[in-house]
């Protein structure tokens, strides 16, 4: 068995020629350079690159593929320099029977099964070249559609307030799915705004494995979460069985922002244009409004049957992390340093002494990175779709 680092949430800004896939993301964002930066700069060793059923994308694949930089491997997915692996994915956006939209992740082992799925999705979204396009389909007909063509379907950032399944849509799975079809689905994406402790206050969520991940709308963003996994070999069946936790495969550690770092934390008035808390559920405890964000932790606390959370025996740890680019004194220049003198950033996070980090860029900077890696720092929470605040 081998530890792997995996960030299974990556967007394409653009095509290899320029054309907008992801109009939110940096146009930088390419699938040459997320492997370039993923590979080289990140230290990554898997990674899932979501927008590959654009037709644009899918273009730019076959061309990477007959020119021999990246091989298309027999047990699924995809492999670039022998170093980093890929799995071809795609992010949906749902039309709920009640109104209400999520979005949704669907994992596919070979590029001819996203192909068809792209040709198939093309029949309920205005453009299939652009990423996560609303869908006339519920979660349901999607989660239908990825297994019959052999892929894999999670629901992502799943308790974020806008366009997801517990943050916008449903209370509880079986408004949506039945237990058969909720079987299959074999993990949730948290989000930014959530972590293992937040999501274990929902006990239908004791079966699933939890995914940290990037969602990154730029290159530098890449790995700001993701996953340790233990796998036999890198590929689509491995990964697959680490989301099953089957044969000894598992997620072994989930690193991530302090959930109060993310935009939807808190919740946020409209009327008083801050971050307060609630009574009454759904009142701002400042000035009585209704016109709120509700923030992930409130949400998750109130549409949980418990008052606590519990998590199962198997699920492994969550660490606070602040991506280095975020730290306090940690600029361009700075980090640039410390990649030239350690390698990639999970070398840096994982490997490298603070002593060694010291003689490299001072005591100061070396102790605020320390902080950074094991959750100690100072922080402000955010709300409302503003991210929280590295104090120190």
């Amino acid at each position: 068995m081998q530890e792997i680092y995996a960030d299974l949430h990556i967007h394409i800004g653009s095509a290899c020629g320029g054309q907008p896939v992801k109009v939110t993301a940096s146009r930088k964002l390419n699938f040459q350079n997320i492997l370039q930066e993923s590979l080289y700069r990140k230290g990554l060793n898997l990674v899932g690159i979501i927008d590959s059923a654009s037709p644009l994308v899918i273009n730019d694949i076959e061309d990477l593929l007959d020119k021999g930089i990246m091989e298309e491997l027999p047990e699924g997915g995809v492999k670039y320099q022998d170093k980093l692996f890929i799995i071809l994915g795609s992010e949906i956006e749902s039309r709920e029977e009640n109104g209400g939209q999520a979005h949704y992740l669907a994992y596919f082992p070979f590029l001819s099964q996203i192909k068809e799925f792209s040709q198939l999705l093309g029949n309920y979204i205005t453009n299939i070249n652009l990423s996560s396009q609303a869908c006339r389909l519920t979660g349901r007909e999607i989660l239908n559609i990825v297994d019959e063509l052999g892929g894999l379907l999670i629901p992502a950032h799943a308790f974020t307030p806008h366009k997801s399944f517990y943050g916008r849509c449903f209370s509880g799975y079986r408004e949506v799915f039945s237990d058969e079809e909720w079987e299959k689905i074999p993990a949730i994406e948290l989000g930014l705004s959530a972590d293992t402790h937040l999501a274990d206050f929902l006990s239908e969520l004791a079966g699933k494995s939890f995914l940290s991940n990037s969602d990154a709308h730029s290159l530098g963003k890449i790995a700001r979460e993701y996953n340790k996994m233990r796998l036999e070999d890198i590929n689509f069946k491995e990964f697959k069985l680490a989301l099953q936790r089957k044969k000894g495969r598992c997620i072994t550690y989930n690193y991530g922002l302090d959930p109060r770092l993310g935009k939807y934390y808190s919740s946020y008035c409209l009327h008083c244009q801050k971050t307060v808390p609630l009574t009454g559920g759904e009142r701002c405890s400042l000035c009585g409004s209704q016109k709120i964000i509700m923030g992930v932790k409130d949400r998750i606390i109130n549409i949980s049957k418990r008052n606590k959370s519990i998590s199962p025996p198997w699920r492994p740890p969550y660490v606070h992390q602040i991506p280095l680019a975020d730290v306090p004194g940690v600029g361009k220049k700075t980090l640039n340093k410390l990649l030239k003198s350690f390698g990639t950033e999970m070398e840096i996070i994982h490997q490298s002494g603070v002593n060694e980090l010291s003689e490299l860029v001072g005591t100061r900077i070396a102790g605020n990175i320390d902080k950074a890696r094991s959750g100690k720092a100072s922080i402000e929470p955010g709300g409302g779709g503003v991210y929280g605040k590295v104090m120190g």
